[in-house]
């Protein structure tokens, strides 16, 4: 590493000549600095998808899903939880998606709006999906909103984060799949805000490299 006036900049010695050489973070900063500078129009989709029946469905409110393909998947802003508005055959749809684990993200169809669009479970539609021109707050948890009542200084941060952390803090709890281990990352989201940590530590939105998160399995 060699100083250029305020920079840090890495170099190798080449023979009798320093050579300056390409830093490890420039391809991650470049795609943070291209995914901050997208435009609303830029992650614009349209799509045709069967409507596949879930493995485990409310037999009283019946829903379906879609796998987003990957090139629509790959226009939107963020791998986890994020927000799209647009239509399926037609008919307006404004709806959080979810990440499936493999970079991309599913769509979930409930019966409203199977009912809206005049749509069934099996059949091909339509969609035209882009991304929001800003990520909604998301619901609060009866049980974080309990917890963060009972503690000013982490309450304090997390009205000062974003919503984008936000939206990761709560994914984070609500994913837990027992009771105890929710209650216990509760507890430790109190924790970290209260430390003054405004993103929670360690967390893949994504599912991808946790191997956490999964679209639903069919009933086919």
């Amino acid at each position: 590493m060699r100083r250029c006036g305020a920079n840090i900049v890495p170099v190798a010695k080449r023979g009798r000549h320093w050579v300056r050489q390409r830093s490890p973070f420039s391809g991650v900063l470049g795609a943070f600095v291209g995914r901050f500078a997208m435009k609303q129009s830029d992650t614009k989709s349209r799509f045709k998808a069967k409507l596949l029946r879930p493995a485990k469905s409310d037999r009283d409110a019946p829903w379906a899903f879609v796998i987003l393909p990957e090139r629509a998947s790959a226009k939107l802003p963020r791998r986890g939880r994020t927000t799209v508005e647009g239509s399926i055959n037609g008919h307006g749809l404004r709806v959080t998606l979810e990440p499936d684990g493999q970079l991309s993200h599913w769509l979930r169809v409930n019966q409203e709006l199977l009912e809206t669009a005049g749509v069934n479970i099996g059949e091909i539609v339509t969609f035209e999906i882009m991304s929001v021109a800003q990520e909604p707050e998301p619901e609060m948890p009866s049980d974080l909103q309990e917890a963060l009542a009972a503690a000013p200084e982490a309450r304090a941060v997390w009205d000062d984060t974003t919503t984008i952390a936000r939206l990761d803090w709560i994914h984070w709890i609500t994913s837990a799949k027992q009771s105890k281990t929710r209650a216990k990352r509760v507890g430790d989201a109190c924790d970290m805000l209260a430390s003054g940590k405004r993103r929670v530590c360690c967390f893949d939105p994504s599912g991808y490299y946790s191997k956490t998160f999964s679209a639903p399995k069919t009933a086919d």
